[in-house]
């Protein structure tokens, strides 16, 4: 019996995998059960289990120190639960503002839900990882799940071209990151990041060679160029609520990837891989930026929007010390957050009779729908770094961490790069506000989406007014 327990207890930080395993289970069998004049009900009901499964996490999962279980694969601290429950915010909200635009665009189906989350189970995995096996794994089951949601829309062309290409590049991804492991493995003999963090590299030139292989996979999953070509295609092709998806969470598994994987287990000598992720920074931040000045969709300008957040992501690593790693990681945050309206806003004004896709469908939205041109303003503030918002400190954090690493040269790029990028975001209100656009039909009011939605924006107020607060759980969790 005292066995037993012991057992159970030390299975307490493996809880969030092993409840979102359950509730995923529990989801398949409702939704097959219930059938389809109940589907309704299978969007609440996830809902209802990623609040459960978060309240776990919190509570019976939380953990005050490192603790590696499974044989050494999985490790849990406090940096990785707190991922987890952004990854529970992320994909809950998410789902949220997708279920109206689910509905008028008929994309019905629970598997949609259940896909998900098994792709946040695949964060959750890789957020864990403490084993090259086990990141991989978290790749994997996360990459597959969003592979299926881009194509989930079997009635669209465009989604089926863009799952292709994805899956296609993905699966070029996933060899390079598999061939720089059993490289890593032949020369080191293990698949442990705790023995790898003590690993030079005396190994010589194959050391390098299976460090590029591996950064070329973290840049393909980051969406940094020049491996972002899937990045606009998908963002454009899939269904919005996808886009959504993807544009969001899998951010908070890219970042716990090269934190496990180069920041801890190839952290023994980080030359090996900050001088490949300068050259990937700088590229995403100039094309990233220079790019979505030109594109008419707002799908696509977001998408190369991405590509330049990603860039200032990845500087805040080039630093190779706490500082930058907790920049990074605020803006990860910041990016996530504001990046869930923006899309969220996108979703909303999409109407009965077609998407709100071109930046011509914003002009005059201030006239039509006052307040979610206020929400967009907001959130277009923030992402292109207008204070008081909070990504005007998200940016102030990395260039910080540039310069106190004497790396002035790329903070003076982040800055003039962060000038231009602010061009595109404000494009977006001048046609908002200062353009009269078409007469188009009128825009779903979902008045409880519309609540979140509005604190979704105004938290990227309260956070910019009182930005210690961030920057202290930052620190605390990245010390």
């Amino acid at each position: 019996m005292n066995g037993t327990v012991l057992t159970l207890d030390a299975l307490r930080p493996a809880i969030p995998e092993i409840a979102l395993s359950l509730a995923i289970c529990a989801l398949l069998m409702f939704d097959a059960f219930a059938g389809p004049a109940r589907r309704q009900l299978t969007a609440i009901l996830t809902l209802v289990l990623l609040a459960v499964c978060a309240w776990l996490t919190a509570t019976v999962g939380a953990v005050q120190e490192r603790t590696v279980l499974f044989d050494g694969l999985y490790v849990a601290d406090r940096l990785g639960v707190f991922l987890k429950l952004a990854g529970f915010l992320a994909i809950g909200t998410s789902l949220f503002y997708s279920q109206a635009y689910l509905e008028r665009r008929r994309i019905r189906g629970g598997e949609y839900q259940v896909l998900a989350l098994t792709a946040l189970l695949g964060i959750c995995v890789l957020v864990s990882a403490n084993s090259l096996l086990t990141v991989y794994l978290g790749v994997e089951l996360l990459s597959l799940s969003l592979y299926a949601l881009v194509a989930f829309d079997r009635d669209s062309g465009v989604a089926a071209e863009a799952a292709i290409k994805y899956f296609v590049l993905g699966a070029i991804a996933s060899g390079a990151l598999l061939y720089g492991m059993s490289m890593l493995y032949g020369l080191t003999g293990t698949l442990s990041l705790d023995k790898l963090a003590t690993v030079g590299a005396a190994h010589g030139a194959g050391f390098v060679i299976a460090v590029t292989f591996i950064v070329v996979a973290v840049a393909f999953k980051f969406g940094a160029v020049p491996f972002h070509m899937w990045v606009p295609d998908v963002y454009h092709g899939a269904p919005a609520s996808v886009a959504l998806l993807i544009s969001t969470a899998p951010k908070l598994a890219s970042f716990a990837l090269v934190t496990r994987l180069l920041v801890y287990g190839l952290g023994a000598d980080p030359t090996l891989w900050v001088q490949i992720l300068t050259a990937l920074a700088v590229l995403s931040l100039l094309a990233g930026n220079l790019i979505a000045i030109a594109q008419a969709s707002i799908r696509r300008m977001l998408a190369y929007s991405a590509i330049a957040n990603v860039g200032f992501i990845l500087l805040g690593f080039i630093t190779a010390g706490p500082a930058g790693y907790r920049a990074a990681l605020a803006y990860t945050l910041v990016y996530v957050l504001t990046t869930l309206g923006s899309f969220g806003v996108v979703l909303l004004a999409a109407r009965t009779d077609g998407e709100a896709e071109e930046l011509d469908d914003y002009k005059g939205l201030a006239a039509r729908d006052p307040m979610l041109a206020l929400m967009m303003l907001i959130l277009m503030f923030s992402t292109a770094g207008v204070p008081p918002f909070v990504g005007f400190w998200a940016k102030l954090w990395i260039i910080q961490a540039l310069l106190d690493a004497h790396h002035a040269g790329l903070a003076t790029l982040a800055v003039l790069t962060s000038v231009v990028g602010a061009y595109y975001y404000l494009r977006v209100i001048w046609f908002m506000y200062f353009d009269a656009g078409r007469a188009q039909s009128p825009i779903d009011r979902q008045p409880l989406t519309r609540g979140v939605l509005a604190l979704n924006a105004l938290a990227t107020l309260a956070l910019g007014v009182m930005p210690n607060a961030l920057l202290a759980l930052c620190s605390s969790l990245i010390g």
